[in-house]
């Protein structure tokens, strides 16, 4: 999960202990190598007697992942892959949703320049909202991913890949305003330290909570970081952007989330609404 799929490691960990519960329960007389069909089906059947269709959705994925791997592997003599069921879940589909200009101005503005937790915030907050950052990449960020002389910054995202991305002015402003600071005493690289002990690297959740705290000073309704990405993808698509521009600049693995944002071109969309028979145009 880690080396080929790329998987984060909160994602493997919860993996596992689907997979320690399926074989605790279905396996435990005559190992792995003994499963049967029906124990496969019998598991996706009991998770479903007491959890949501969600929950059940995750075990049949790791289900079936888990099990090819055991057949590719010889711990099985067969594929039992397809006896971990489908379940039909409903997926809601909903617009993405950004911050008005007001509020994301009202959350720049709440930081307070004069103290190094607020210069630390604006940073990490001005990142979020010019290049689209998710919570867990300006967490990660390290001294070393920064060039200043070329003016980009290195982005490591989901599934381990790493982008390269222009650093704007007024991001790259409120970053260096940060780093000026006098450090707390650290080994670790990090860009983002706690100000106080004990010292370590912000956390993706530390990190949703510091656009959550700017939030309340702006006496705006709370809401989390990755809200502030969906206003930078939905400015580009006012402004005119290519839908396979905006993806690159959020780093989408899949088209099908870039083409999401072509449903909050509302203007562009009614220029292209079709008449309705007998109707007129679609308002």
């Amino acid at each position: 999960m880690l080396n080929e799929r790329r998987l984060a490691a909160t994602t493997a960990n919860a993996n596992t202990a689907r997979i320690g519960r399926f074989v605790a329960g279905q396996a435990r007389n005559g190992g792995i190598g003994e499963l049967t069909a029906q124990a496969v089906t019998q598991a996706v059947l009991d998770e479903a007697a007491d959890h949501g269709p969600a929950s059940v959705q995750k075990l049949r994925y790791t289900l079936r992942s888990f099990l090819k791997f055991c057949f590719m592997t010889g711990l099985t003599e067969h594929d039992l892959s397809g006896a971990a069921l489908g379940v039909k879940v409903p997926v809601p589909s909903p617009l993405p949703l950004g911050a008005t200009v007001a509020q994301v101005q009202a959350v720049l503005g709440s930081c307070d320049s004069g103290s190094a937790m607020g210069r630390r915030d604006l940073a990490a907050l001005s990142l979020i909202c010019s290049l689209g950052l998710r919570a867990g990449e300006v967490a990660g960020l390290t001294l070393d991913d920064i060039d200043w002389r070329r003016g980009e910054v290195l982005v490591c995202g989901k599934g381990g890949k790493s982008e390269r991305l222009p650093l704007p002015d007024q991001a790259g402003a409120a970053l260096a305003a940060h780093l000026a600071d006098r450090r707390p005493a650290s080994e670790t690289r990090a860009v983002f330290l706690r100000t106080r002990a004990p010292i370590r690297p912000l956390t993706r959740v530390a990190v949703s909570g510091v656009v959550a705290r700017a939030c309340a000073r702006a006496g705006i309704e709370p809401f989390r970081a990755h809200r502030l990405r969906h206003t930078l993808g939905e400015r580009m698509v006012q402004a005119g952007v290519p839908l396979d521009a905006i993806g690159q600049v959020l780093r989408h693995c899949d088209p099908a989330t870039t083409a999401n944002y072509a449903r909050v071109g509302v203007e562009q969309l009614r220029a292209v609404a079709q008449p309705w028979p007998g109707q007129g145009a679609v308002r």
